[in-house]
């Protein structure tokens, strides 16, 4: 985390039957798409899926690593401050 935005690590379970954030899996956010794990189509779908959960534009979500993995490295860009925030509460 740093003062521009967070950076968080996420497990994704793509293929699901719905579309969002399902608490924790082994310690990390864990995420549902529907999209499945090809073409970058989770990929996108995880993007929507926390822009959405933390107000911002999708553009400030970035796989920051393991975009081939369902175990990925996140950064959402915005106010560090509010975004902690959003981010202890998705994961209470």
């Amino acid at each position: 985390m740093d003062d521009q935005g967070i950076e968080f690590e996420i497990h994704v379970r793509p293929g699901a039957s719905r579309r969002c954030l399902d608490g924790l899996h082994n310690g990390v956010l864990a995420v549902r798409v529907s999209a499945p794990p090809a073409d970058g189509q989770a990929n996108e779908a995880v993007r929507d899926v926390l822009a959405a959960a933390f107000g911002v534009r999708r553009s400030a979500v970035t796989i920051v690593r393991g975009s081939s993995s369902r175990r990925k490295q996140i950064r959402v860009e915005g106010d560090t401050a509010k975004l902690r925030l959003v981010y202890e509460l998705l994961l209470a």
